[in-house]
């Protein structure tokens, strides 16, 4: 059987990799934890925040609802304290469609 490579996915991302993966400074993801309760990451006892796989999608949620569709403060928590399973599912199928998107245009250039 021949040997297929995993994609490994950390438990905890460190806040210097979160605002490096979002392109924003820490003072920002520190903010919108303060703003949004969804946010939840782990701090050790130095106070470091370790964010984990979830916090990092809910991170992505919130971006996209401030940045992309343009929700004030806000209007992105209500938004997020009413809907956020629909939120949620709307985000899956977004990025499921950018990889099929991808991937695509991948097959395109290879033709």
């Amino acid at each position: 059987m021949p040997y297929k490579e995993r994609e490994i996915s950390k438990m905890y991302y460190t806040m210097g990799e979160v605002s490096k993966l979002f392109d924003v400074n820490q003072s920002l993801i520190r903010f919108y934890e303060k703003e949004f309760d969804i946010l939840q990451p782990k701090k050790n006892k130095k106070g470091n925040r370790y964010f984990t796989p979830e916090d990092v999608e809910n991170l992505k949620i919130i971006f996209h609802l401030i940045r992309d569709k343009g929700y004030t403060l806000n209007g992105a928590k209500e938004h997020l304290k009413n809907n956020i399973t629909d939120s949620k599912d709307s985000h899956r199928v977004i990025h499921s469609l950018e990889n099929l998107k991808k991937f695509l245009l991948e097959v395109r250039d290879q033709l």
